[in-house]
Parts: C-alpha cells; sequence; structure tokens
C-alpha cells in the first residue's frame, strides 16, 4: 500500500516509520525543511523500548513529489487541516482515501468539504511520541491500539485492508462499527485533562493531586457525555469518573498534555476541535455547556495575551 502521512510530527513518525519497516510505501509530508531534510540525509532516528535504530524513511516538504497515494493519513494540529489538506492535493488520485488521526471532533467534516464524504474515514490511536529533534524521535508503538472506521458504521473491504495493513506492520488496529463513538470516547479522555492543564501549567501529577480540578474535569466530562447522548452516540463510559482514570492510565506523574505543551511553545492550541466542540454540539442539541465554554473561554484568554507578548517582542 502506498501510503502519506500529511503531517510527520512525533506521532505521524512513530506510525509512517512501523509502516515502513512493514514494507509499506509510505511517505512522510511535514513542512518543517529541517526535519524533513534530517531523515531524508541520515534516516528517521526512532527510539523505543527496542533500543535505538535509523530507519530509512521517504520524507518531503511538496506532496507532489509523492503523487497520488492509497490512503492519505492526517496528522497536522486540527487548526491547520483545511490548509493543509488543499495544499496536498497532489496526493490525492481517483481510489485514494483519506483517514483523520487527529484528536477532537469535526475534522472529517473539514476534509469532506475538501476531498468528498465518500473518500473519508475517522479513526483514534493511542500510539504515542515525542519529537526528541529534527529527525529523531521517541515512539511508543507496542500495546497501543488504534482504531479505525467507516463514517457511516460499515464494515467494508477497503476500511479492512487498511487494519490489515497496519496490524502486519506491528499497529495493533481494529474496525469499528461505531467509530463516531470511539472518536467522542477519545474526546472525553481529552476533556477531562487538556484544558486545565493549559490553563494551570500543571502535571499530571500535580492535576491529579488537587480535588477542586477533579471535580470540575468531571463536570466538563459530563457536559461531553449528555451531549453525546443528545446526538445519538453511542459511548463505551456510562460515568464521568471512567474518563478521567482512563486519561491517567499509563502516563507518569510528569507527563504534559499537547494543549500544554502547545502553550508552552507559543503556539496555539486544539481547543476548539476538544473542549469547543462540546459547546458546538451542546448549542446544536439544547444541551447546557457551561462548564466546557469557560474552559474554552479561559485558554482562548491564554492565547490572545500570549499572541498579545509575542507582537510586543516584535515591535520591540
Amino acid at each position: 500500500m502506498k501510503i502519506a502521512f500529511l503531517g510527520a510530527g512525533a506521532l505521524g513518525c512513530a506510525i509512517g516509520s512501523a509502516l515502513t519497516e512493514g514494507g509499506h510505501e509510505t511517505w512522510l509530508v511535514d513542512r518543517s525543511a529541517a526535519h524533513v531534510d534530517a531523515m531524508c540525509r541520515d534516516g528517521l532516528q526512532v527510539d523505543d523500548a527496542n533500543g535505538s535504530r535509523r530507519v530509512k524513511v521517504l520524507a518531503t516538504t511538496q506532496a507532489a513529489e509523492a503523487g497520488p497515494v492509497d490512503l492519505v493519513i492526517v496528522l497536522v494540529k486540527s487548526f491547520h487541516t483545511d490548509s493543509a489538506m488543499r495544499s496536498a492535493l497532489a496526493l490525492v488520485g481517483p481510489d485514494t482515501l483519506v483517514l483523520s488521526l487527529q484528536n477532537g471532533l469535526g475534522h472529517e467534516d473539514v476534509l469532506s468539504e475538501i476531498v468528498g464524504r465518500e473518500r473519508v474515514l475517522a479513526g483514534k490511536t493511542y500510539v504515542g511520541g515525542v519529537l526528541r529533534g529534527p529527525g529523531h524521535i521517541q515512539s511508543g508503538v507496542t500495546g497501543k491500539l488504534t482504531i479505525v472506521g467507516e463514517l457511516d458504521g460499515q464494515i467494508t473491504p477497503r476500511v479492512q485492508a487498511i487494519a490489515d495493513a497496519f496490524n502486519h506492520s506491528g499497529l495493533t488496529t481494529s474496525v469499528s462499527d461505531n467509530i463516531l463513538g470511539t472518536m467522542w470516547d477519545k474526546l472525553l479522555v481529552n476533556v477531562a485533562t487538556g484544558a486545565l492543564t493549559g490553563i494551570t501549567g500543571l502535571t499530571y501529577g500535580q492535576l491529579y493531586d488537587e480535588a477542586i480540578l477533579r471535580q470540575t474535569a468531571l463536570a466538563a466530562i459530563g457536559e461531553a457525555m449528555a451531549a453525546a447522548k443528545a446526538a445519538g452516540v453511542r459511548l463505551s463510559m456510562t460515568r464521568p469518573e471512567e474518563a478521567w482514570v482512563l486519561a491517567a492510565e499509563g502516563l507518569s506523574p510528569a507527563f504534559r498534555t499537547s494543549m500544554l505543551q502547545s502553550l508552552e511553545k507559543g503556539s496555539v492550541t486544539e481547543i476548539d476541535f476538544i473542549n469547543g466542540a462540546v459547546v458546538r454540539w451542546g448549542a446544536k442539541l439544547g444541551v447546557p455547556t457551561p462548564v466546557n465554554a469557560t474552559l474554552v473561554a479561559c485558554i482562548k484568554g491564554i492565547e490572545r495575551a500570549m499572541a498579545d507578548r509575542q507582537k510586543q517582542g516584535v515591535a520591540a
């Protein structure tokens, strides 16, 4: 299978290197010239439970270099989805499928407007990764589940073929007949901790040590579960506490969420596709979401202050 990753950060490289080693023609498309140059020159350095090795990967900043592929896996930041896909249409041929493995909700709608809903698949992954530097990642693939599915819940040969390609490359993958439920399940985990750590600057150990923050998290999760129920979505969890516990499973007390890391780097966050998605669904279905709306407002305020400081720094 010929596969292109649109966004070759830690996660794209972790999954992409596994598929490369599994024998698939896998392209890592990323806008960072330094990252791409390092991979083209030296290969991708992968550190994992088996040690450290260099994987000879195909990497480019230009989608046209890869040409049409069988599958585009989208892993750019949520707010770059539209522009990234539009700039990478050279990857899309007559039979190309497009799979989002991004966090949050709403990417499938953005992608559908660009390539057509009939091409779009959805999925979630619990694979982990850390970008150590250009062309260098820490990969957490072993035992981490990836779930893919058709938006209408059908189990089709095309989605099964993707799961087979992943499994044969050492990526534990299943096909879901309820991918929307799976996406909401993952959303609950993101709602549990992302915004709260971004606002407070706390690590997981600190967050889970504060009872008052736990109550806020449970309230936010509860609102998301109510919105999902109103939307007719089948969740695997019945109580907010389940998402709260799942969010911390297997992670160290020093863990910092991606939302916190984004703010620490001076970048905007994916809040609009996480807590913001809960607020939008709540408004659409008449479900009150005051806690999530407050968390969104706080993150937006932090982003505004950060942007103003950056402007003042440039002006100075």
